[in-house]
């Protein structure tokens, strides 16, 4: 584009033929493009086998999983720079941001030989990654977000301080979303795994799927208190479908701010 020149612009941009032919000075303008550096977080914690014994459906792990190599291929398609992270209590495995395709490929494989085991806990985990990532990163945080909320909260917090671009797909299985279960059952825990219960689900139906909500609208109000993009995404939903909506989402929510 071109603009009239004022005092101080760089005399390199004149655009000397608009001079010849007008007798005024205008600057010519350009758009830098700038390779973005984006980091992955995946949630690797036990809560993402859910449901382990159901063959029939992806797990949350396999859903997540899927979808962060996805957003990954993406990236790299447009020649950005991303990065893997996974996590539960502790960064388990990490690779550097790259929009090398080889590197995409190693992301693949590292998420493949990975297996979830351990809890969740965000607490330690996302002050220090709020501290040590470059400045005005963008963040994709893939997760069930199954863990205090307040430390949740804190950490999307600190990200947001410094500068970052902060996304949070949050990943719940139908089951999370509808419990849709009728008859006496038990339930474990997948990271207490000494906590079971056995018991009629449809006396605990009301209350459970109330503090289901509850816990959703805080953090997608926290969300949006940041100014940070969150979808809730259920396992049911088709990943292409899932993505596009998402993406779809961010751009309107983008165009939006400016």
């Amino acid at each position: 584009d071109r603009r009239e020149y004022v005092p101080g612009d760089d005399l390199r941009h004149i655009d000397w033929r608009v001079y010849a032919k007008a007798d005024r000075f205008v600057i010519k303008e350009y758009e830098v493009e700038t390779n973005l550096r984006t980091y992955l977080l995946l949630d690797a914690s036990a809560s993402m086998r859910y449901p382990e014994h159901d063959t029939s459906r992806m797990s949350k792990w396999t859903y997540a999983s899927t979808l962060t190599a996805s957003l990954a291929y993406l990236l790299v398609k447009q020649q950005d720079g991303a990065g893997l992270m996974l996590f539960d209590s502790e960064i388990r495995a990490q690779l550097p941001v790259s929009a090398n395709r080889a590197n995409l490929h190693r992301m693949v494989d590292l998420i493949e030989r990975h297996e979830p085991e351990q809890a969740t806990d965000t607490r330690v985990l996302f002050r220090y990654l709020a501290d040590q990532l470059p400045r005005r990163s963008m963040v994709v945080i893939i997760s069930d977000l199954l863990t205090d909320v307040d430390e949740l909260v804190r950490g999307l917090e600190r990200f947001r301080f410094g500068h970052h671009d902060v996304l949070v797909l949050h990943v719940l299985d139908r089951d999370e979303l509808e419990f849709p279960f009728s008859e006496r059952t038990r339930f474990e825990g997948l990271e207490q795994v000494e906590q079971e219960i056995l018991t009629d689900p449809q006396a605990l139906r009301k209350a459970y799927l109330e503090r289901v909500q509850a816990f959703i609208s805080r953090v997608r109000g926290a969300c949006l208190n940041h100014r940070i993009d969150y979808a809730l995404i259920s396992t049911a939903d088709p990943l292409d479908v899932a993505l596009t909506r998402f993406l779809a989402d961010r751009m309107h929510r983008t165009r939006s701010r400016v």
